[in-house]
C-alpha cells in the first residue's frame, strides 16, 4: 500500500478538477475553493499548493462575490506554460442575473503576467452576431496536447431564452466546441454581457431536438476530450491533427435515451461556415459547425444488457497516440467498469475487472499504460495492456472515499485527489497525494 499525504487542510473546499491539475513543472497542483461540486456560482477563488511543501498560493480572487456570482471553478493549467483557464461567472452578475449555465466564461490566467484574467471566448448576444464570438456560456475547459487549442462544453443563452418563449419546447441543447488561437475577436456593444476574447471559438458537435430513433443522432454533446497528444492515425493512414471524442445522447429503437461515443474530425481551418450556415448562428438558430467538420458515432451499445456510458459523472480519455478511446460503461454483472474502444471503430474491451464499481474519473499515465481511479474507496492502478490491477491504498469509510478524480502529474511519479476530512460543519474538501 502506499503512504496517503495531505496537502492542504485550510476550513474550506480544496477542489481539484479531473484533469489537467498539475503546473507544467508539477510542482504545484491547482484548485477551486469550492466544498459543495454545485457551487461555482458562490466560489471567489483560485488558488494552487506546492506539492512538496504544502504551501498555499491564492492566485485569483472574484470581486464583488455573492451567492449569486460571479463564481469560478474547474480550473486547468496549461501542459507546456505557467498559465491556467477555469470557468468564470458573467461580472455583472446578481441577484437578479446570476451565475447559470449560459452566463460563464473561460477565464485565462497568465501567472507571469500582472493585468488579471483575460476571456478566453468572445461573446455576444445582440446583434450583430459575430463569427468567432459565442452567445452563451462554457465550461469543462481543456488545454490540446500541444495546449494551443482549447476544448469546451456549451450552452447557449440565444436558444434558452427561445426555449423560456416556447413553452417548453427545447432548444438549448447542450453541446461542444473549441478554440483556437487565430487572434482577438472584437464584437460590438461591449458590455458585461458582450466581450472580445483572445480566441476564434466554434461549436464541434451538430445536435438536434427529437432524435430520430435508432439513428446517430444526438440531442446532446458533452464530457468531451483531445484525442491523442497529436490527433490520431485514421483508417487512410492520414493524420488527422484536431479531433474532439464526446459522448452524445442517442435515442434507441424505441425511444430510450442510450449515451454513446462519437468522434468530430476539426479541419485545421475553422473560420469557414458551411453553405448557408453562418458559424454564429442566428437570433433563432444555434450555432453551426466550420465547414469540413465531420461526426461519426464509434460505439453501438442498445443490445448490451446495460446499453450505454454509465458510471460517475466523467470525461472521456484516451491514449497518448490518439488510438483508443477509454469509458466507464456497466458490465454484464451491473458493475461500472473501464473500457477502451478504437477511436476508428471496432470491438469495445473491457479492462478493469473488479468486485467495486469505478467510483470517479479515470486518467492514463503519461505514457499511456496505466488507469488510475478510485473504487471501493480505495485508489487503484490497472495496467491497459494487461487489465491487471492494484489496490494503492486502504478502503476508507464512504464519509472519506476519494472523490472526482484521480490525476498524474506530467513525470508520472504523483497522484493527486480529493477527499472529505472532518465532520459536520467542519467538513472539508482536502487535497491527497500519493508517490508511484
Amino acid at each position: 500500500m502506499k503512504e496517503e499525504i495531505q496537502l492542504t487542510f485550510g476550513a474550506y473546499g480544496h477542489m481539484l478538477n479531473p484533469t489537467q491539475v498539475f503546473s507544467a513543472d508539477d510542482q504545484w497542483l491547482a484548485y477551486d475553493t469550492r466544498n459543495d461540486i454545485t457551487h461555482i456560482g458562490r466560489t471567489c477563488c483560485i488558488e494552487k499548493v506546492n506539492v512538496a511543501t504544502g504551501a498555499v498560493v491564492k492566485l485569483y480572487s472574484t470581486k464583488g462575490q455573492t451567492e449569486h456570482g460571479p463564481g469560478v471553478g474547474a480550473v486547468a493549467y496549461h501542459p507546456t506554460a505557467p498559465k491556467l483557464i477555469f470557468i468564470h461567472g458573467l461580472e455583472n452578475c446578481n441577484e437578479q442575473r446570476p451565475y447559470g449555465f449560459t452566463r460563464r466564461f473561460g477565464a485565462v490566467l497568465d501567472e507571469q503576467k500582472a493585468h488579471g484574467i483575460t476571456h478566453a471566448e468572445a461573446r455576444t448576444i445582440e446583434a450583430p452576431l459575430v463569427a468567432g464570438a459565442l452567445r452563451g456560456g462554457t465550461h469543462a475547459h481543456s488545454w490540446s496536447g500541444d495546449g494551443e487549442w482549447i476544448s469546451f462544453t456549451y450552452n447557449d443563452y440565444l436558444m434558452e431564452n427561445l426555449e423560456r418563449s416556447s413553452k417548453g419546447v427545447q432548444k438549448d441543447l447542450r453541446t461542444i466546441g473549441v478554440m483556437a488561437p487565430l487572434g482577438n475577436v472584437k464584437v460590438t456593444n461591449e458590455s458585461g454581457e458582450n466581450f472580445p476574447g483572445e480566441y476564434f471559438s466554434v461549436v464541434a458537435a451538430v445536435v438536434t431536438e427529437n432524435p430520430q430513433p435508432g439513428s446517430d443522432e444526438v440531442d446532446k454533446a458533452f464530457d468531451e476530450c483531445w484525442i491523442g497528444n497529436n490527433g490520431y492515425v485514421n483508417n487512410t493512414g492520414s493524420r488527422q491533427k484536431r479531433a474532439i471524442a464526446f459522448q452524445g445522447n442517442v435515442r434507441d429503437k424505441n425511444g430510450v435515451v442510450v449515451t454513446e461515443i462519437f468522434v468530430a474530425d476539426i479541419p485545421d481551418n475553422v473560420t469557414q461556415s458551411q453553405s448557408g450556415k453562418p458559424l454564429e448562428g442566428t437570433s433563432a438558430s444555434r450555432p453551426n459547425v466550420p465547414a469540413q467538420s465531420s461526426q461519426r458515432r464509434i460505439t453501438h451499445t442498445t443490445d448490451r444488457k446495460f446499453p450505454g456510458l454509465q458510471g460517475p459523472r466523467f470525461w472521456l480519455r484516451t491514449s497518448p497516440d490518439g488510438a483508443a478511446v477509454y469509458f466507464l460503461m456497466k458490465d454484464d454483472a451491473g458493475i461500472v467498469q473501464i473500457f477502451s474502444v478504437p477511436v476508428n471503430g471496432g470491438d469495445i474491451r473491457q479492462i478493469t475487472r473488479l468486485r467495486h464499481a469505478v467510483q470517479t474519473q479515470f486518467n492514463l499515465s503519461p505514457d499511456g499504460a496505466t488507469l488510475a481511479f478510485a473504487a471501493g474507496n480505495a485508489i487503484w492502478k490497472t495496467d491497459v495492456a494487461s487489465g491487471v490491477s492494484v489496490q494503492l491504498t486502504p478502503q476508507s469509510s464512504d464519509e472519506a472515499a476519494p472523490v472526482i478524480g484521480v490525476s498524474w502529474s506530467h513525470n508520472g511519479k504523483i497522484l493527486a485527489y480529493n477527499k472529505y476530512v472532518g465532520e459536520g460543519d467542519s467538513r472539508y474538501l482536502q487535497i491527497f497525494k500519493i508517490e508511484m
